[in-house]
Order: C-alpha cells, then sequence, then structure tokens
C-alpha cells in the first residue's frame, strides 16, 4: 500500500468543533433536559469522621416541589458488586446511602429531589442531621502510615550515600491540588423500564456505565452513557463518582429523570484530587556532579476507605539519571478524606518537583549549571528496566531550550540581577511522562457523497480530540478536513480506552488510521477490479487518494473519485472496522521535555511573577501544532499555579476544606500569565505506535513547578520545598 500524502496531519488547524463550543451549541451534560425532568442536590456530611444519629427530613418534605429526601434510612439495599471497569483500588469505594457511617467531611448522606432547582437547594438546607462525631485525623505530616511500603532498590544505596563525596538531604512537601475545570461535575440519568440513560461528565464513558451496573446489579448493556463534550476534567473525571450513583438511584426512587449538578465547593469533597505529599531525597555524587547514590522517601496521603497510590511518582528517581545505587520507599497515609485521583501528570509532575529542585540544590553545591549537570548524568539506556530508549532526544531538548531562552546570559550567582525592585532569576527543569497505549476500535464509513465518518467512544477534556482524530482520518482516507466527520463521547460508538494518561492520540489515533486504511485499501481494490474505472488492473500498490480522488501514484490524470467510483458501483457507502492492540515492547516509551523559567521577585514583598517560560519536548510526531501549543501552553499556566497558587487548605480540626471555592483556591488568571512559548524537536516514534506519536499533554506540565521553583532560588538565593511558594515563605 503506498504512503498516503499528508495534507492535514501537522497542519495548524482551528478546532472542528470550536464553532460549536463559542455558540453555545455544544451540549455538556448539564445542558440536557429530557421531559420532566427533576432536580436532585446533595445533601453532606459536617463531620469528618462518625456515624449519622438521627436524620429529621419534615422540614424538607414540606416545601413546595420536593418529591423525595433519600437517605441511608430509606434508600433501598444496593448490591454494589465487584467492578472490573473501575480504577479497582484497594479497600471498597463509597457506598452511598448504605450505612450510617461517615467517612470523611462533605460525604453524601441524603439527597433532595424537586421539581425545581431552587426547591431542592432550598429544601437540603432544611435536612437536620446530628453525628457521634469521632477523632478524625486529616494531616498528612501528624499521621502514621501503616502497612508494608512500595519499595525498589538496586545496588547499595546506603553504603554509596555514606561514602559519596558529596552527600544532600532535602525534603519536599507539594500541597494537595484540586482540578477546578470549568465545567461543573453533572450526571442527567433517565431510566426506561429497565434500561437507563445517562447524560455524565466522564472522561471514559465505560467507566459510570460500569459502575452503575456494579452498583445496582443490572447487565452493562442496559446503560447507554453519552458525553459529547467535556468542559475540562484534567482527570478527575477518570472513574465514577458517587454523585452517578446517587442521580441513578434518585430517578429510580422518584420514577423521574433526574438531573444532578455538584456545586463548586462540592467539588472538593465529591471528586478526586491531587494528593499532597512529602518527599524525601537523599543524594550522593562526586565533586564533578556524577551521582553516585538516591534514597527517595515517600509518603503521600489517601482515604482510609480506598487506598490510591500513584506508580508515576517512583519513575523518575529511577530512570531519569545515572544512579548507580537507588532505594525507594513509598508509604500511603491513610486519612479522613476522600480518595484521591490522578491530576494531569500525576506521580510524575510531584516527583519531578523534588527530583528536579535536588538536582538544582546539588547544581548549586558544586558550582555546576544546571544544564551541564543533567548532561553528565544522562543514561545510555532505562537502568531500572535496562531497555534501550526508543528514542530519547533530551540532549537536543536542553541545548535547544539554552539557545532559545538565551541561557548562556544567565549569571549563575543567586540574588546577583536586579531590575529595580524586582529580583530576576532563571531556572530549569526535566520533564517526562511514560507512553501509554491501550487496545481500542473505530468504525468508519464513506458515503456514496464522498464525505466519512469515523466514531468511536473516546473523549475529548479540552485537549482536540475531535480535531486531531479529524486530520489522521482526513489523511488516510485522502479527503478534506471538511469532509471528514468523528463522532465520540457515547456507548454506542465501538470502545477505546480511557481519555486520559497522554493515551488518547496513540491508543484512539492508530485504531483511526487502521480503519481509515482497510476502507482505502477496500475502495483501491474495487477500483482496480472495476472494467470502468480508469483504475482497472492497476497494482493496488501503486495508487493513492488525494481531496477523494483515487489516482495513480505516478500518473495523477488517470483516476476517479470516490464519489465516481460508489455511483457506477451501486454502493451507498463503504464500511470498515479500525482496530489497535499495542504489541509489546522491548524499549522504554516515553515523552521528555526541558522547560525554562524566568521569574521576578519584589524584594521587599516577596511576590513572584513569571516573566517569560519556554517549553522543549521530545513527543514524538505532533499531529496538529496548534493543538499542541494549546496543550503546552494550558499546562504551563497550571503548572504556574501549582508552583505559586494552589493550595488546597484543610480545617484539621473537622476536616472542612475552608477555601472550596475559586475566590480562596487561587488559581493563575491572565494577569499571571505572560510570554509563554513551546517548541517540539523533530522525530517520531514508530516503535511506540503506527502513527509514531508519543503523547503531550502530561509531559507539557511535569518540569514546570520545578523550574519555576528553581528560578526563585536563583533570584531570592532562597529555597523553598515546599508548594505552593508564597510570599510568607520568601520575606
Amino acid at each position: 500500500m503506498s504512503p498516503q500524502p499528508q495534507a492535514a496531519v501537522g497542519a495548524p488547524l482551528s478546532r472542528v468543533d470550536g464553532r460549536l463550543k463559542v455558540t453555545g451549541q455544544a451540549k455538556y451534560a448539564a445542558d440536557h433536559e429530557p421531559e420532566g425532568v427533576v432536580h436532585a442536590v446533595v445533601v453532606d456530611s459536617r463531620v469528618a469522621r462518625g456515624r449519622i444519629t438521627s436524620i429529621d427530613t419534615r422540614a424538607a418534605d414540606a416545601q413546595p416541589g420536593v418529591l423525595k429526601v433519600i437517605h441511608h434510612r430509606n434508600a433501598p439495599t444496593l448490591p454494589y458488586g465487584p467492578n472490573p471497569g473501575s480504577l479497582n483500588l484497594p479497600g471498597a469505594r463509597l457506598r452511598v446511602f448504605q450505612d450510617d457511617e461517615v467517612h470523611f467531611h462533605g460525604q453524601p448522606v441524603a439527597v433532595v429531589v424537586a421539581t425545581t432547582l431552587e426547591a431542592a437547594q432550598h429544601a437540603a438546607t432544611l435536612v437536620k442531621i446530628e453525628y457521634d462525631a469521632e477523632l478524625s485525623v486529616t494531616d498528612l505530616t501528624d499521621a502514621p502510615a501503616p502497612g508494608q511500603p512500595v519499595t525498589y532498590a538496586r545496588g547499595d544505596a546506603e553504603t554509596a550515600l555514606q561514602s559519596a563525596a558529596v552527600g544532600m538531604e532535602m525534603t519536599y512537601r507539594p500541597a494537595r491540588n484540586h482540578h477546578n475545570a470549568m465545567e461543573l461535575h453533572a450526571t442527567v440519568a433517565q431510566w426506561d423500564g429497565d434500561r437507563l440513560t445517562l447524560w455524565d461528565k466522564t472522561q471514559w464513558v465505560q467507566s459510570p456505565r460500569a459502575e452503575i451496573a456494579a452498583n445496582f446489579g443490572i447487565p452493562p448493556e442496559n446503560i447507554r452513557v453519552v458525553s459529547p463534550f467535556v468542559g475540562g476534567a484534567f482527570g478527575n473525571s477518570a472513574r465514577a463518582w458517587p454523585h452517578i450513583t446517587v442521580a441513578v438511584l434518585a430517578a429510580r426512587e422518584t420514577k423521574r429523570p433526574v438531573k444532578l449538578v455538584l456545586a463548586r465547593k462540592q467539588l472538593y469533597s465529591g471528586v478526586g484530587y491531587r494528593p499532597g505529599y512529602e518527599y524525601r531525597i537523599r543524594l550522593g555524587s562526586d565533586r564533578n556532579g556524577r551521582l553516585t547514590a538516591m534514597a527517595h522517601d515517600l509518603r503521600g496521603e489517601t482515604s482510609r476507605y480506598e487506598t490510591f497510590s500513584e506508580r508515576g511518582v517512583l519513575s523518575p528517581g529511577q530512570m531519569l539519571y545515572t544512579t548507580p545505587h537507588v532505594s525507594q520507599t513509598y508509604r500511603t497515609v491513610p486519612l479522613d478524606v476522600n480518595t484521591p485521583t490522578p491530576m494531569r501528570g500525576p506521580g510524575y509532575s510531584t516527583a519531578a518537583f523534588a527530583v528536579e529542585s535536588a538536582m538544582d540544590e546539588l547544581a548549586h553545591e558544586l558550582g555546576i549549571d544546571p544544564i551541564e549537570l543533567r548532561q553528565r548524568n544522562e543514561p545510555e539506556n532505562d537502568q531500572a528496566s535496562g531497555r534501550p530508549f526508543s528514542t530519547r532526544r533530551l540532549r537536543e531538548c536542553y541545548t535547544t531550550g539554552a539557545r532559545e531562552f538565551g541561557w548562556n546570559r544567565r549569571n549563575p550567582k543567586p540574588r546577583s540581577t536586579r531590575d529595580g525592585d524586582w529580583l530576576i532569576g532563571t531556572g530549569m527543569a526535566t520533564a517526562l511522562y511514560d507512553t501509554l497505549r491501550f487496545p481500542g476500535q473505530a468504525r468508519v464509513r464513506l458515503d456514496a457523497d464522498g464525505t466519512a465518518l469515523v466514531e468511536s467512544a473516546t473523549s475529548d477534556m479540552g485537549p482536540g480530540t475531535y480535531t486531531s482524530m479529524t486530520q489522521v482520518a482526513a489523511d488516510a482516507l485522502g479527503l478534506a478536513v471538511r469532509n471528514v466527520t468523528f463522532r465520540l463521547g457515547d456507548t454506542d460508538l465501538p470502545p477505546a480506552p480511557i481519555h486520559g494518561g497522554s493515551l488518547t492520540m496513540a491508543s484512539v489515533g492508530s485504531t483511526v488510521q487502521d480503519g481509515c486504511d482497510k476502507l482505502r485499501q477496500q475502495a483501491i481494490t474495487l477500483a482496480v477490479g472495476d472494467e470502468g474505472s480508469p483504475l482497472y488492473g492497476a497494482s493496488t500498490d501503486d495508487i493513492v487518494v488525494r481531496g477523494g480522488r483515487l489516482h495513480m501514484k505516478d500518473d495523477p490524470a488517470r483516476g476517479e473519485t470516490y464519489r465516481q467510483l460508489l455511483a457506477r458501483n451501486d454502493r451507498e457507502s463503504l464500511e470498515a472496522l479500525g482496530s489497535y492492540t499495542p504489541g509489546q515492547s522491548r524499549s522504554s516509551m516515553y515523552a521528555y521535555g526541558a522547560v525554562f523559567a524566568e521569574v521576578a521577585v519584589d524584594a521587599r514583598l516577596g511576590l513572584v511573577r513569571v516573566r517569560r517560560m519556554l517549553g522543549v519536548f521530545d513527543a514524538g510526531r505532533i499531529i496538529s501544532p496548534k493543538l499542541a501549543d494549546s496543550q503546552a501552553i494550558g499546562a504551563m499556566v497550571g503548572g504556574i499555579g501549582t508552583a505559586l497558587l494552589e493550595h488546597t487548605v484543610t480545617d484539621h480540626r473537622d476536616g472542612r476544606i475552608v477555601n472550596a471555592n475559586l475566590a480562596d483556591y487561587l488559581v493563575p488568571v491572565n494577569a499571571d500569565v505572560r510570554d509563554l512559548r513551546a517548541i517540539y524537536v523533530d522525530g517520531r516514534d514508530d516503535e511506540a505506535d503506527p502513527i509514531g506519536v508519543k503523547g503531550l499533554g502530561e509531559v507539557v506540565l511535569v518540569g514546570v513547578a520545578p523550574a519555576v521553583a528553581n528560578a526563585v532560588f536563583h533570584a531570592t538565593g532562597r529555597r523553598v520545598r515546599d508548594l505552593p511558594i508564597t510570599a510568607e515563605s520568601l520575606l
């Protein structure tokens, strides 16, 4: 089969769904209004641990429009069977309204269903609940970590640390972060006999289907989940949270379609978050900065009822730099909190803050340039697995970034550069994220009018799945982008993996490529076997398709259009099912990057401003440069938030989150964002997947916070090891 001309892939196209979004035509979960829909409002617990002793719903029941108040004393018993489609965390997922036990502040303990949202909201304030509160523990720093830790070791780190020419010990504490996407979590549930339709905010339509099937004991095929648009998620819609079960239960009990939208405040307890950590590093090196040993001791928060851990938090310490002796101990600390969940760059961003800050501290201690230190410790292969790298252009990221950022103009001495009252500093950090790929399918149909429909049950929470898949399909079919439609976000479509972990482009993109290749080959085979075709008798390997026209590769005048071919053969359409199953790889596959930041710190007030930032990334083939820039710039903004602003504050007396709103939980705004730029080094990774991509959405965030932290040290001479870096920590 001849390679297809590439016209759409690599072009900086605007989002194909952009007009729908900016004109308000895109329908998100809460926009769905089935006939007769009523509204549900969740009542949250006001203690972090204990039992419910009484529930008085009389005042709520008496309100006009209230249909029912459901709680553990009147809710039916649900089977809550095993859910193989969930994240499969150790422990037992929260079982709503099944007993009187309270596990965390903000746990759903009742739901009010009413004919209007206002009636439900008011009635929810009238539900009176009393508790037998128990002593709760919500502070990571004060809690023990029982059980066996996850460990890793190679060599003898303790002995090597004792004999190292240079030894350092540091503890880093990145704070808990919440996702705070624009769209609130929402579910609309409608029963039709024993069949259920859910319009839900989700990154994986199979997840709520599997969860509800398990919780209610009904066949998954009886549940349809629809989620064509997601207004941001960053990981917190990757699993089905308890409010979905609440909505389904309320719809079944009231025999009405039910809409449940969590309030902004409820997102801080109703869904997960990036857990806080304590990350202690001990490192040893020789006088030339070559690492001899590193010991990593981590403590991360989790809930008591489930154990959440992050595999990625260990990877950078194992394989990012040449280190003969490594030890790791990772303990999860059970607290009276709701369960954490992956957040953009899960694990890797936490580890990068610690590891990349430690490397910067070592560079300062030895008087070595931070880039040179990393170059001296660049490995030849993955020391954790022993495998060669599929591609690793990290040295190119360093050199390109240094040149474009103007690193050579940097005075290495901290607190040496000023601009009036502002102290100026520059810093850099390495980023990495593993290349994940999962099986999936895509259905492709070419209609007689020369247009194509491609379908897969993936999602789009913002990276531009609609657009990038359309680009892949357009080139594989030889069609203009405007003649291809991509559908997603529906369990009625061919199955796809979770939309997260930077795996969608590699996984779903490969299924789209496969399906479109199969369909194009069908059309070519039909043409060469058709005596009425100008291509009759030609070799299928000599034919390409461009602009909807099949023609000889070396003789473009000899050919015909899809429309002509299908019309002559009385075919209304051609169809194909694409699939992709990743094989076992003998290589270590990661995306990489180098992030550079310049900050200004007010010498008197300690205020930090990021003046400019550059990221240089080795992410394989870039399908859509415009979407890639959107991902990179958005991640830089998010990383600035992690570094300087974002911090979930808990009142440890009762487990209440005191800044559960966008006024007090600070995120970057336009005034915080200035000169942000991304560069992508050339090269594709054909070992990773058929379309040569490595994943981009996570790696672009991973190095941002440590780059900012390192720049703050360079500006001020003060090393801050806790995130976020606040004015108080610099005064």
